[in-house]
C-alpha cells in the first residue's frame, strides 16, 4: 500500500508509533492482532471500557462499546480498545471491599493515562458507569489532555412491587425496617427481587448518576448523556455517534484544555445545586480540577450553593427518578432554564463544537413537576451545603436535598465510634438513642483507610425511623442514597489530628445549616488539653494498595488526590 498517501492525510500523534521504517515491529505486532495497513494507518482512537458482569451499572458497557467501535469505524478511526477496574459500591458496601472503592479511582486515572500515553491514542472513549469510575476514568484523560468524550451506561429503570414503583433506595432502608419490625420478611424478599429490574445505573441521584450529568455540563459528553435510560436504543444510537466524534476530535486535535476554564466548573458546581446531587461531587469535581491545574475548593461549592436555587429532587431526596428527569426535558433542559435565567454561562465549549447554550437552544422543560421553575424552587440554596466550625475548620458537606426540615438544626450529645462496624453495631443493638449525635472517626482518606461510604449505616437510620432524630458526623464520606441529617467529609480528618479526633463521648455538637455552622460545644483550654494528650492509632493497613494509598493521599478538602 502506498504509506505516504496516509500519512500526508493528517499529522496524527498516533504516528510516531507507526510512520516510519524503524517502527516496523510495532507494526508487526498490530498486524499480528489483525490490523491490516489501512486500519493501522487511520488515527487510532483509544476505546477504555470498564465492562463487567458482575453489577448492573456496567453489565451493558459490552454492547455500548461495540457501539461506540462501529461509530469509530463508521468515522473511519481504529479502535483501539483496552479495559480497566470498575468496583460496585452498592455491592460492596458495609464490608472491608468499601475501602477500596474512592483508592479505585486513582488506580483508573493511572490506567487511562499509563494506556493512552504509551499506545498514543490520537482520542479517546471513555466507556464507563458508576461512582468513582466516571472521575476516574476522566482525571487519566485530563492528566494527559488528549481529546476525549464521555459515553455512560445510563441509568437502570425503576422496579415495581405490589403497584408501586421501587428503586434500590427502597432495599437500601428495608433492613431497618426489618429490626424495626415495621417489614415483613415476605415484602422484604420481594423487594429483593424486584429493585433492580433493567442493566444501568441505580435509578436516583445518587453518585454515579451526578457524575454522569456533571459530565454533560463539562461539555465532555453528547447531550443526553446524562439522564437517557440504559435500555432505550437512544444509549446506543450515542455511543455511535460518540465513536464518530471522536475521530473528528482526533482530527481538529480538541482537547479538553481547549474547552474547559475554571467557568466550566463553577457552572458543574451549580447545576450540582439545582439537581440536588451527591456529596462525592465535593471529591470529583476539585479532583478533575487539580488534574487541570486549576483549583476548584470547598469554598466554591459554599459561595455558589448559597446563591443558586434547588429545583429537582430525585430519589434519595423525593419522589422523582433519572427516568423522569430525562421525560421532562434531562439534564439539557435544566441547562437551558439556567442559561435563560442568567444562572449558567452558556458559552462553554463542548465536544460537539458547539457552545452549551447552542447545544440546548431546543431544549424544554416538558413537565415542571419534576423540574421547577426558578420562580418555585424547593429552596432558594442549592441541594448541597458546606459547613464550617471548630469541629471541621477545612469544611465538612451534608446534602441539604436529603435533609427533614427538622433535621436542619440539631444539637446532641455525642456518641463517638473509631470505626463503621462499631457504629453499625450500637445502632441495631440500640445503643445509639434519639437526639444523639454519632460522631464516626478514623474513616477519612488517611485513617480509614480508603473512605468508606456509610450507606449501611444511615440506611438503617432512615429504615428504624431515626433519620428525623438523630445526626451523624463523620470524616468518612456518603453514599449518594443516603438521606438525613447526615454530614460528611469532615476536614482536617481524625488522622491528621483534626478536631474530630478530640470529641468524647457526652460533649455537646451542634449545627445549622441556615448558619453553615458545626460546632463542638467543648472549651478551647479543654481542647487544648486533649490535643496534647491526643494519640492517633496506626493506620489498619499495613500492606498492599491501601497502605500506600495512606501515605500518599492528600486532604479531603481538595478532593483527595494523591499527592
Amino acid at each position: 500500500m502506498d504509506r505516504q498517501r496516509y500519512l500526508d492525510e493528517d499529522e496524527f500523534r498516533s504516528y510516531e508509533l507507526k510512520s516510519d521504517e524503524t517502527k516496523v515491529s510495532a507494526r508487526s505486532l498490530m498486524k499480528g492482532a489483525g490490523l491490516t495497513d489501512e486500519q493501522i494507518y487511520r488515527p487510532f482512537i483509544g476505546v477504555c471500557n470498564s465492562y463487567s458482569n458482575f453489577f448492573p451499572g456496567h453489565s451493558n458497557l459490552d454492547k455500548i462499546g461495540q457501539a461506540v467501535k462501529d461509530g469509530i469505524l463508521m468515522g473511519g478511526g481504529t479502535p483501539v480498545e483496552f479495559g480497566t477496574i470498575g468496583i460496585c459500591d452498592g455491592m460492596v458496601m458495609g464490608t472491608e471491599g468499601m475501602k477500596y472503592s474512592l483508592p479505585s479511582r486513582e488506580l483508573i486515572a493511572d490506567s487511562v493515562e499509563s494506556m493512552a500515553k504509551a499506545h498514543i491514542c490520537d482520542a479517546i472513549v471513555l466507556v464507563c458507569g458508576c461512582d468513582k469510575i466516571i472521575p476516574g476514568m476522566l482525571m487519566g484523560a485530563l492528566r494527559i489532555d488528549v481529546p476525549t468524550i464521555v459515553v455512560t451506561a445510563g441509568p437502570m429503570l425503576p422496579g415495581h412491587y405490589n403497584g408501586e414503583r421501587v428503586d434500590v433506595q427502597s432495599i437500601a432502608e428495608c433492613a431497618g425496617q426489618v429490626i424495626a419490625g415495621t417489614l415483613d420478611s415476605e415484602t422484604y424478599c420481594a423487594y429483593e427481587d424486584e429493585v433492580c429490574p433493567t442493566c444501568g445505573s441505580c435509578q436516583g441521584m445518587f453518585t454515579a448518576n451526578s457524575m454522569a450529568c456533571m459530565t454533560e455540563v463539562l461539555g465532555l459528553s453528547l447531550p443526553g448523556t446524562g439522564t437517557v435510560p440504559a435500555v432505550r436504543s437512544k444509549r446506543i444510537h450515542m455511543a455511535k455517534k460518540s465513536g464518530m466524534l471522536a475521530v473528528e476530535l482526533a482530527r481538529t486535535d480538541r482537547k479538553p484544555s481547549d474547552l474547559i476554564t475554571k467557568e466550566s466548573f463553577f457552572n458543574a458546581i451549580k447545576l450540582d445545586m439545582m439537581l440536588g446531587c451527591s456529596t462525592n461531587t465535593a471529591l470529583h469535581l476539585p479532583a478533575l480540577a487539580h488534574e487541570m491545574e486549576m483549583d476548584i475548593s470547598l469554598d466554591d461549592f459554599d459561595r455558589i450553593g448559597r446563591e443558586t436555587p434547588h429545583l429537582v429532587k430525585l430519589s434519595p431526596s423525593g419522589p422523582h427518578l433519572m427516568v423522569d428527569l430525562d421525560d421532562a426535558g434531562g439534564v439539557s433542559a435544566v441547562i437551558r432554564q439556567a442559561i435563560d435565567a442568567g444562572v449558567l454561562w452558556g458559552g462553554q465549549k463542548t465536544v460537539t463544537g458547539k457552545t452549551l447554550d447552542e447545544n440546548t437552544a431546543n431544549a424544554k422543560v416538558r413537565d415542571a413537576s419534576v423540574i421547577r421553575p426558578f420562580s418555585a424552587p424547593y429552596t432558594p440554596d442549592g441541594g448541597l451545603a458546606v459547613l464550617y466550625g471548630n469541629l471541621a475548620p477545612l469544611g465538612a458537606v451534608i446534602k441539604t436535598a436529603g435533609v427533614d426540615p427538622a433535621m436542619f438544626e440539631h444539637t446532641g450529645p455525642a456518641k463517638v465510634f473509631n470505626s463503621h462496624q462499631n457504629a453499625l453495631n450500637a445502632l441495631i443493638f440500640g445503643d445509639i438513642v434519639p437526639g444523639d449525635v454519632v460522631v464516626l472517626r478514623y474513616e477519612g482518606p488517611k485513617g480509614g483507610p480508603g473512605m468508606q461510604e456509610m450507606l449501611m449505616l444511615t440506611a438503617l437510620m432512615c429504615g428504624m425511623g431515626m433519620d428525623k432524630e438523630i445526626a451523624l458526623v463523620t470524616d468518612g464520606r456518603f453514599s449518594g442514597l443516603s438521606r438525613g441529617g447526615v454530614i460528611g467529609h469532615v476536614s482536617p480528618e481524625a488522622a491528621l489530628g483534626g478536631a474530630i479526633a478530640l470529641v468524647e463521648n457526652g460533649d455537646i455538637v451542634s449545627y445549622s445549616i441556615a448558619n453553615r455552622s458545626i460546632t463542638l460545644e467543648v472549651g478551647e483550654e479543654e481542647l487544648a488539653r486533649r490535643r496534647a494528650a491526643l494519640v492517633i492509632p496506626d493506620c489498619p493497613a499495613k500492606k498492599g494498595w491501601l497502605a500506600r494509598y495512606a501515605k500518599l493521599v492528600g486532604p479531603v478538602s481538595g478532593g483527595a488526590v494523591l499527592e
